[in-house]
Parts: C-alpha cells; sequence; structure tokens
C-alpha cells in the first residue's frame, strides 16, 4: 500500500511538474514541444517507411511520403549543409540576444519567434545528424514538408504580421 501511494504521489508530482511548465513558463513549453514532436514524428517515419514510400491518409490528397532534403524549402540551395548549419547557429544566437529584449505585453510576437526558431532548430538537428531534413507531410499539391516547417512558417507569418501592422503605432 505505502508503494502504491508513493508511486501515485510520484506522478502526481510529474503532471504537477508539467502544467507548472505549461502555464508559468509557456515559451519553453511551447520551444520543446515543437521540438519534441517535429523529432518524434520524424523518428515514426524513418522507423516504419521505406525512403520514397507513400502512404495514403486520403487519397489524391493527403499522404505521407518519406523524402530526404538536402536543401532548405521547396528544396532550394540543396546540398549546402555548412550554409544552414551557420545561418541555424547565427538564428539561434540572434534570439538568445534579441527575446529578452521583448516586451512582456508583445505576446504574439513571442509566440511567432518561439515558433520560428523551434521550428528551426528541429531541422538543426536534423541537419547535425545527417545533413539532410527528413519530410513527410505530403499535400500531393505543395513540396513535401515536415512539423518544424510548419512552425518555421507560422511563426515566420506572425513576425512580418507583427513588423508589418503592429509595430508601426509605437514610438
Amino acid at each position: 500500500m505505502k508503494a502504491t501511494i508513493s508511486f501515485l504521489k510520484k506522478i502526481l508530482l510529474v503532471i504537477e511538474l508539467f502544467f507548472a511548465i505549461l502555464f508559468i513558463n509557456w515559451q519553453v513549453t511551447l520551444f520543446v514541444g515543437v521540438v519534441a514532436l517535429d523529432q518524434f514524428s520524424k523518428s515514426k517515419i524513418i522507423a516504419s517507411m521505406e525512403l520514397g514510400e507513400s502512404i495514403p491518409v486520403i487519397e489524391n490528397f493527403f499522404h505521407f511520403t518519406y523524402v530526404l532534403n538536402p536543401g532548405a524549402a521547396f528544396g532550394i540551395l540543396p546540398n549546402q549543409r555548412v550554409f544552414f548549419l551557420l545561418t541555424g547557429a547565427a538564428l539561434l544566437a540572434a534570439t538568445f540576444y534579441f527575446y529578452p529584449r521583448i516586451k512582456k505585453s508583445d505576446r504574439l510576437l513571442k509566440f511567432g519567434v518561439i515558433n520560428l526558431v523551434s521550428g528551426s532548430t528541429a531541422n538543426l538537428i536534423d541537419r547535425i545528424q545527417t545533413g539532410y531534413v527528413v519530410d513527410f507531410l505530403d499535400f500531393r499539391l505543395w513540396p513535401i514538408f515536415n512539423i518544424a516547417d510548419v512552425a518555421i512558417v507560422v511563426g515566420m507569418l506572425i513576425v512580418i504580421y507583427f513588423v508589418a501592422f503592429k509595430m508601426e503605432n509605437r514610438e
């Protein structure tokens, strides 16, 4: 009985810690969540599919298609590993410098920056490990992409929106 109570207390402590991180520091939770979800999904694709294999989820609309991308978005700048590693490192350094200077009230901008940096970090992990990025989300009308790419695009759109429309009213 004591062992069961001790185990339940540990489970409750883990749940409490999760919610403390989630609600007290949503930025860390978002960053870690995006990177973890991206890396987990890529590992599942690698483990369960052959390179080039395509599995229809919704026939002729959405497939899981396992490809390796040695370039950036849409395959541009293929095989420029050093460039991408340096660019990723520069983005992380710039974020560490500028992020603390963003006003607390600018949550939308913080949300955009975190998405951009977490997606970039997740793809940077792939580039460091193998020199390419695993892509698998295939909507048939668009180049194949991954969860990190979604975070990057969402983050960039939010940052662009913020800079274009929210910063004009500032002194």
